[in-house]
């Protein structure tokens, strides 16, 4: 250090303990009074103890902690490592006893993923008939296309199997595999020095023909978002409800809130080879089953060459020794060259025959009509587009529906065609197969409920007829004027304002006798006519009658909504006035420009005339608080039953039905978990089985949880009983919310008559049989688990 800055220190220093005199000479003071009580003695004591301590305790403890692990590495170390040996095993292998040789895909030199047991042949058979493509003859899909898949140039040979060690020439290079009927698991023995540990992989190859695959994400259900389905409405996308927008404002939430954790992780692991070569193993598992086949089936075409089999002319011959087969042969192949492809060209003809009058009607349902959006009986659709008929009525709305599922389904069917000649579009075609084969089920069920319904109808129209007509005297005339009456005097005890409950009660009682007189009386002779035409409208389907007896009761109850409305408004202009006369109590009023309560001097005139108005508002509050409540209760119902309409309607046209069999069928399925054998203390072999978590119920019903949500968001919410209290207009939640979900299986867009045409007359590249979409039952999968033996 510089003389100067030492110097500089120094009168730094003795300038600061010159002006802070007093605080040194208390410091000192402390010290001598430490010193005299034993202060410091007491912590040199601690500090000496303490030092011992470590000394004797915690420093031969962890030399005995580093000297064990030394001696017992931990597993997890070593398998980081290049001198553990992984193997991809199927199970059906294990049940094997004949030797054989072990053929699959090398993913590296200690990364083997075996395909099957080629037995009774020879090592260098096998590695001919790879090089020459022997094994790959008559492939249903493209060789190139499988390495392509499973992202290898080529297949080698792995090892043997069941060979005895002396038997064949081991080589370092490869592996041999050994089991036993008293154990399960496969024994794995490698030549190489460098290989110390082995991790073995047990896994059952999926079926592509029954459409099962692995996955590291669950499998779709939907074909799109929500959101993409309430396209479809007339409504204008740009102005969404509360719900919508609370709903957005919450996934921007959500995605703030992880965009910020990803700046708060501590250590950011890389991902190794081996977790970036899983999505290139489960392609492997997933082709696994088809190349096994493919190999086996060219297996006896591997070794010394076999007696010749009989050419296609041959066996034309054998099999024609009779007059009657050759006949029948002939006139098969007389019908496959021309009806049949006749037969193909006019089914296709009226497929687009349908499809056509399909889109006409579709194009009328979504026709504008010359209204806006206003509160009808179904309650008031937002955004200010025009209306279609399939926006006011749940019929049409049906319909509509029904039409969009028949247009879609001979695209859906061509592209499970064409998907079927491709191996890597499992996934993909399973997602599209259990869509199909589920929106078919529901059709079915629908049609099948629907004829039931239809016949009991159809068999008790006179009963059917008289109890709909007893229902609207008691429920929508006569049950309304003995309630309008019993209010008009004393319910339950209150005394209400006789004159108001008067005058109110004989307006509702004129609009009920007008709508008996004109609506009721012409409607009671058509009802057997309206009977008989719902129960024929049951051959569409059951959903299509309960649409039908939804709208019905929204043009029956118009009445009562009209009730409803004007009480409500009554209520909640009386209900403002009070408010803003109580404000003029207390010399305040509101500002509307500034949203506020600002101070205010009135003169004693507008006092006093306030408090008369007031006054009278207040006493006459009960009389119009009983017909609203009234009114806004049979409202609540009315929206009650059309609400659990609209959810059975969505239970018979969304209900996943196929997906719920698939769910229950695979878990028979499951590989057993329990293993009777156990490996040697000694041995340095693992075992780990790679299974498939087939989809959680809650993630079947995923979507129903979510319309549930957005149905107690929209009638158990804080604004709704707030709408309540203060005579605002409730709602019913609208039918875009309710059809969202039914139409989240359907494309966006609706496919054109001439991409339909096109799809049916395109032809496949491959001619094979592979896999079509109707055979087999699917598979749900969803991630993966494993779970070492």
């Amino acid at each position: 250090m510089h003389p100067f800055s030492s110097l500089a220190i120094g009168i730094f220093v003795a300038g600061y303990i010159t002006a802070r005199w007093d605080l040194v000479t208390r410091l000192y003071e402390l010290a001598f009074f430490a010193w005299d009580h034993g202060v410091f003695a007491r912590v040199a004591k601690a500090f000496t103890l303490l030092s011992v301590i470590f000394v004797l305790v915690a420093i031969p403890i962890e030399r005995l902690a580093a000297h064990e692990a030394s001696l017992h590495p931990r597993s997890f170390m070593v398998k980081t490592k290049d001198d553990l040996l992984r193997v991809f095993w199927p199970n059906p292998l294990s049940r094997l006893t004949t030797p054989g040789v072990i053929v699959g895909w090398k993913n590296s030199e200690s990364d083997l993923f075996a395909i099957t047991v080629l037995e009774d042949v020879e090592v260098k058979s096998v590695e001919a008939a790879l090089r020459m493509g022997t094994l790959f003859r008559n492939s249903p899909h493209p060789v190139a296309r499988i390495f392509q898949v499973c992202d290898r140039s080529n297949m080698h040979v792995l090892g043997t199997f069941n060979y005895a060690l002396g038997q064949s020439a081991f080589e370092a290079t490869r592996i041999a595999v050994f089991t036993s009927p008293a154990c399960k698991r496969p024994r794995v023995v490698c030549g190489r020095a460098a290989i110390k540990s082995s991790q073995i992989i047990t896994f059952d190859p999926p079926d592509p023909q029954r459409m099962q695959y692995l996955s590291l994400t669950p499998i779709s259900l939907s074909l799109g978002v929500s959101n993409d389905a309430q396209s479809r409405f007339s409504r204008i996308p740009n102005h969404p409800d509360e719900i919508e927008q609370e709903e957005a404002r919450e996934r921007k939430r959500k995605a703030r809130l992880v965009a910020k954790l990803k700046f708060h992780t501590v250590v950011r692991h890389p991902p190794t080879k081996l977790e970036a070569a899983l999505p290139m193993i489960l392609r492997q598992i997933n082709c696994s089953k088809e190349v096994a086949e493919l190999l086996q089936k060219n297996s006896p075409l591997v070794g010394p060459r076999r007696k010749r089999t009989m050419s296609v002319s041959e066996r034309v011959v054998e099999s024609a020794q009779s007059l009657y087969t050759f006949a029948a042969w002939s006139l098969w192949g007389l019908f496959m060259t021309y009806a049949y492809p006749l037969l193909i060209i006019l089914f296709k003809v009226v497929i687009i025959i349908h499809r056509a009058a399909a889109e006409a009607i579709l194009q009328l349902l979504e026709l504008p009509l010359p209204i806006q959006s206003i509160h009808l009986p179904d309650g008031p659709i937002h955004g200010t587009g025009p209306l279609a008929l399939k926006d006011v009525s749940a019929a049409c709305q049906q319909i509509h529906l029904r039409l969009e599922q028949l247009s879609y389904y001979p695209t859906q069917y061509s592209l499970l065609r064409q998907r079927s000649h491709d191996i890597a579009s499992v996934s993909i075609k399973s997602s599209d197969y259990i869509r199909f084969y589920n929106s078919l089920w529901l059709v079915a069920n629908d049609v099948i409920l629907g004829i039931a319904l239809g016949t009991f109808i159809k068999d008790n129209v006179p009963e059917t007829s008289a109890l709909l007509a007893k229902f609207l005297n008691d429920y929508t005339i006569d049950g309304l004027k003995r309630m309008i009456r019993w209010l008009m005097s004393y319910p339950g005890g209150l005394k209400l304002n006789t004159e108001l409950a008067a005058f109110l009660g004989d307006l509702f009682l004129w609009v009920i006798e007008y709508w008996a007189a004109t609506v009721i009386r012409i409607l009671i002779p058509l009802i057997p006519i309206i009977v008989t035409f719902v129960g024929l409208s049951s051959l569409a389907g059951a959903s299509l009658p309960i649409a039908i007896f939804s709208d019905l009761i929204s043009l029956l109850t118009i009445h009562i909504y009209s009730f409803y409305i004007a009480s409500a408004r009554i209520f909640n202009w009386q209900l403002t006035i009070i408010v803003s006369l109580f404000h003029l109590f207390r010399g305040k009023k509101r500002n509307v420009l500034r949203n506020r309560i600002d101070s205010c001097d009135y003169d004693l005139d507008q006092l006093l005339l306030g408090t008369i108005l007031f006054t009278v508002l207040f006493f006459l509050l009960p009389t119009v608080v009983v017909f609203y409540l009234t009114f806004a209760s049979a409202r609540m119902a009315i929206i009650s039953l059309k609400a659990s309409l609209d959810t059975w309607l969505v239970f018979l046209n969304h209900f996943p039905l196929f997906a719920l069999m698939l769910r229950l069928k695979d878990s028979g399925r499951l590989p057993d978990e329990d293993e009777e054998g156990t490996v040697p203390p000694s041995s340095d072999c693992s075992y780990i089985t790679l299974y498939s978590t087939p989809l959680s119920f809650r993630e079947i019903f995923e979507q129903y949880s979510q319309l549930g949500n957005r149905i107690r968001k929209h009638y158990l919410s804080p604004k709704v009983v707030f709408r309540l209290l203060t005579g605002r207009l409730v709602p019913p939640l609208g039918r875009e919310e309710m059809y969202c979900l039914q139409y989240s299986v359907l494309p966006r867009e609706r496919v054109s008559i001439g991409e339909v045409w096109a799809q049916l007359n395109a032809k496949d590249d491959d001619n094979s049989s592979g896999g079509g979409g109707g055979r087999g039952a699917g598979s749900l999968n969803g991630h993966l688990t494993g779970y070492p033996n």
